[in-house]
């Protein structure tokens, strides 16, 4: 079960839009990470890689935690909006629950739910 101050931490890192130092620091060596339905990746090196391969892609991004965060025992939910705009002149509007197990101070499970058709860029204007 994580403490306060570590999931405060967690997500003040996520809200600084350091997204591959968040799960270099919160995320167990052999972590699993699911997007909706789809196959989990698993390991933080693969999640670290993921992160790399969009961030590549991110003119500017911002992260926001939208409280209250719910916690019982060493499971942990997380409501994400993230405003993605990206460096092809589109922009992504994304929310999403982040639904998590902990061991400990470390994320082992974390699987993310939303509706898919955000995923679709929208030219700016």
């Amino acid at each position: 079960m994580p403490t306060t101050e570590t999931l405060e931490r967690f997500i003040a890192r996520v809200e600084q839009n350091a997204h591959i130092e968040a799960v270099q620091e919160f995320h167990t060596e052999d972590s699993s990470m699911q997007e909706n339905q789809n196959i989990p990746r698993r390991g933080r090196e693969a999640h670290v890689e993921n992160e790399r391969k969009v961030m590549a892609r991110v003119q500017s991004l911002t992260s926001k935690c939208v409280r209250p965060v719910f916690v019982n025992g060493d499971r942990v939910v997380i409501r994400w909006i993230f405003e993605f705009q990206w460096q092809d002149g589109t922009s992504t509007h994304m929310e999403e629950l982040a639904y998590q197990r902990w061991e400990g101070e470390r994320i082992a499970e974390e699987t993310f739910f939303y509706d898919p058709a955000q995923r679709v860029p929208k030219i700016r204007t």
